[in-house]
């Protein structure tokens, strides 16, 4: 019966009904019929289903926070519903992720992503790439790469994209690896790129990668227009690297002249904001020197162009330890000094704390649209996709 409807109405107009489903009722209706399971499975349909929950805004957070007790640290993956306006629903039972995780990386290399769906989670030894709506998850073969007996070797940044070109995903490290002198202080150094392209499921080495030294700063990393960014310093200057992932090529973005400072005060995060790549300019929060609490949120109105920078809005939330997400296009995530998510809508001025916590300094949040995205296969020799 159901064969019979899709052949009277058309593919096409069940292609436009099926669309407006959520993930989870489109893998049940997977099961209805062989013909509805290729239709769903199809590429044309994956990526007409992601552009549509793209267009209609239903968000949902992924959720990261440690507890960091005497004797015992354990790290938690939550999967939250981001449409009530009264606080956040859990979709799945959390994940417990502490096996990659410490106090230390916790904070320092959070989530990467979101990209068509897919999110990456990894500690630097282990990477994970996972779709969080359909409970796929995969394990990404750690890189061969290490550098001579004496010499450490340092991962300074970490990206994660789409190639549109090879129709591929990509993970970039930026790594220094430099010696390891016995007086502590590290040798010359020399910066090196290590790119996993999904489309020859392995990773290759990319040498004497003339950068800026990445300037880190938590939850920095940011893809936006299929380019990751992340901070860098070039002389006393700050500027935005940026990674084309389909071309391989560097550039910089220069920020704000008025953001423009080395002086450890203050702190960078970027955002997507309204559709345009956005610089929140915050306190720092471990500096000695308290300067106001005052957040300052610039939007850069046409990218890549320098000079279209403008101050969108001047924002004064308590006690923040760090910018996280948007969510809904107004409202800023951040997690507070001590360990609680925050919200502010920038159009009412409302600030909420919610009752999602962990240990300071510890939180990451992702919002991503639902999608059926699927994990790249590999070869047949690489690990396979399972549930979690």
């Amino acid at each position: 019966m159901v064969n019979g409807i899709i052949k009277k109405l058309g593919e096409d107009l069940v292609n436009n009904v099926l669309v407006r489903f959520p993930v989870k009722s489109i893998i049940r209706l997977k099961c209805i019929s062989k013909r509805w399971y290729t239709l769903i499975q199809s590429t044309t349909f994956i990526h007409l289903h992601l552009n549509y929950q793209t267009t209609i805004q239903h968000e949902f957070i992924l959720f990261k926070y440690s507890i960091n007790e005497p004797n015992e640290f354990i790290s938690i993956l939550s999967f939250l519903s981001g449409d009530d306006d009264d606080g956040f629903n859990s979709l799945f039972p959390d994940i417990n992720v502490t096996s990659m995780s410490s106090n230390f990386n916790a904070t320092f290399y959070p989530l990467l992503g979101p990209c068509h769906g897919l999110i990456v989670l990894t500690d630097l030894t282990t990477i994970i790439i996972f779709n969080p709506a359909t409970r796929n998850f995969k394990l990404i073969q750690p890189s061969p790469f290490g550098c001579p007996q004496g010499f450490h070797r340092s991962v300074e940044g970490i990206g994660f994209g789409f190639d549109s070109i090879s129709k591929y995903y990509k993970i970039v490290r930026i790594c220094e690896v430099f010696w390891n002198s016995w007086d502590g202080y590290p040798g010359p150094k020399e910066t090196k790129m290590d790119v996993y392209d999904f489309s020859m499921d392995c990773w290759r080495e990319v040498e004497h990668v003339n950068l800026p030294f990445i300037y880190w700063v938590p939850w920095a990393e940011m893809l936006y227009n299929k380019v990751v960014h992340w901070f860098a310093t070039i002389e006393l200057s700050m500027i935005i690297l940026c990674f084309d992932m389909c071309t391989e090529i560097f550039r910089n973005i220069n920020i704000p002249d008025v953001c423009n400072n080395l002086t450890h005060k203050q702190y960078y995060v970027l955002v997507i904001l309204r559709g345009c790549l956005t610089l929140i300019f915050y306190p720092n929060p471990i500096s000695p020197i308290s300067i106001n609490d005052k957040v300052h949120v610039w939007v850069m109105e046409e990218y890549g162009v320098s000079r279209s920078w403008i101050l969108e809005n001047t924002i004064r939330v308590v006690l923040v330890e760090s910018p996280l997400d948007v969510l809904k296009n107004s409202i800023l995530l951040f997690q507070s000094k001590n360990g609680h998510l925050i919200s502010y809508d920038i159009n009412s001025n409302e600030e909420k704390e919610h009752i999602l916590h962990g240990s300071p300094g510890s939180l990451s949040v992702i919002v991503y649209q639902g999608s059926l995205t699927s994990i790249p296969p590999g070869s047949q020799n690489s690990s396979k996709a399972h549930n979690f």
